[in-house]
């Protein structure tokens, strides 16, 4: 009995141990988490540091936050050009690994100026009008002034393409198996099992998208293009050009003169008022609102496929119709 106890204590010991090496992972958005979470299956949960319903560029850590992303490991986001904020927080670290999702080799990157129509792609990773106004803002073009992230060269919106994602759940794998070479296989494993879930999704919105990609959209701002170029979409603009920045007058006359869509989506954090008067104005319909980093969702593994399957019903629901 007591050889018994004392195998037991050790295999104990041994198990504590071997969880005790899992790296420490802090995430910056939920789709990242999602797929870090996939990955790391039962070793270990990584840490989300966007709360559901904050905006992904304009963020302010809480003091624990802070604390827990000096303390981590590994810090998994997808670069400055999406969260400012969580470079400039980077920026006074020691310690710890960082891996940058959009700069890592394989990614497919497109960049603002292309449209939807442009950034089809054929890639594998192996892997009466009424009057509109900007809410008293007039900048009168269309690169109004962001405060977020840029919006002119790389679209840091890359999650929206599916191949990507099932692309960055090998990249992490193999980060997270340089850092614990003891689990390496359940990762390997997990990425596998990441990427067949996430080409389930994507086979299940082609099928949505498929009957209404000729149909053109107008979104609230321009954070879609992934997801245009990888279904075939048609988007006829975007109402707001940068994050946060509210349009200009010009830019939504243009939209109002010029486009012919048959939706216009408002989205998730976003006043909806503008894209329900660009709707009235065009005689579109409206659809419901797109969360693209999937604010609105329970954080967590499946969060990934409920995100892509939500905006593929979304827009499929209101351009169908």
């Amino acid at each position: 009995m007591r050889y018994i106890i004392s195998s037991a204590l050790a295999s104990l010991a041994l198990t504590a141990a071997a969880q005790a090496e899992v790296p420490r992972v802090v995430t910056d958005i939920p789709p990242v988490h999602s797929l870090v979470a996939q990955v790391m299956g039962d070793l270990g949960a990584p840490e989300l540091l966007l709360e559901q319903g904050a905006s992904e560029h304009d963020f302010q850590l809480r003091p624990s936050q802070a604390a827990g992303l000096a303390e981590a490991d590994l810090v998994i986001w997808i670069g400055p050009e999406l969260t400012p904020w969580l470079d400039r927080a980077l920026e006074g670290l020691e310690g710890g690994e960082r891996l940058a999702l959009l700069a890592s080799e394989g990614t497919f990157l497109r960049d603002f100026a292309e449209s939807g129509a442009e950034a089809e792609h054929d890639h594998d990773h192996d892997h009466d009008h009424g009057q509109m106004t900007g809410e008293g803002h007039d900048h009168g073009d269309d690169h109004a002034e962001d405060h977020g992230h840029s919006h002119e060269g790389t679209d840091p919106h890359a999650w929206l393409d599916p191949a990507n994602a099932a692309h960055w759940a090998g990249v992490i794998a193999a980060r997270l198996s340089a850092l614990d070479p003891a689990n390496a296989a359940t990762y390997a494993a997990n990425a596998q099992a990441a990427a067949q879930a996430i080409a389930a999704t994507d086979a299940e919105v082609a099928a949505l998208l498929a009957p209404v990609k000729d149909r053109p959209a107008i979104v609230f701002h321009d954070a879609y293009g992934y997801l245009a170029g990888h279904y075939g979409l048609t988007l006829a603009g975007s109402i707001a050009a940068g994050d946060a920045a509210p349009p200009g007058a010009a830019r939504l006359a243009a939209l109002r003169d010029e486009a012919k869509p048959v939706c216009v989506f408002p989205e998730a954090q976003h006043d909806a008022r503008l894209a329900e008067q660009l709707a009235d104005a065009t005689g579109a319909r409206l659809g419901a609102p797109l969360d693209p980093v999937g604010s609105t969702l329970p954080a967590g593994p499946s969060l990934y496929g409920d995100l892509m399957r939500a905006l593929g019903t979304s827009l499929a629901g209101c351009l169908a119709g």
